[in-house]
């Protein structure tokens, strides 16, 4: 990922309206783990940094399921982080 873009998705992830996602988001980017994931799994990153607060952090709480495998594997991923 270019820095550009890097920056563009690191102000969508420390501008959200819950400060727990504010915190946990930018955790995983600043932590190292964004940059360990290959193009498609930080294109699923993006995907879930552009879904609404409170159902993005219903997926990373557990209180909601994502059918689909690839956003799941990077919901867990950041619960991991």
């Amino acid at each position: 990922m270019e820095r550009a873009d890097y920056e563009r998705l690191r102000w969508r992830c420390i501008r959200r309206a819950l400060l727990e996602l504010d915190i946990t988001l930018t955790r995983f980017l600043d932590g190292g783990e964004f940059e360990k994931l290959n193009d498609d799994q930080q294109q699923a990153f993006v995907v879930l940094a552009d879904m609404e607060d409170y159902d993005l952090w219903d997926l990373l709480t557990g209180k909601a399921e994502i059918d689909d495998p690839r956003l799941a594997h990077m919901v867990t991923l950041i619960r991991k982080s």
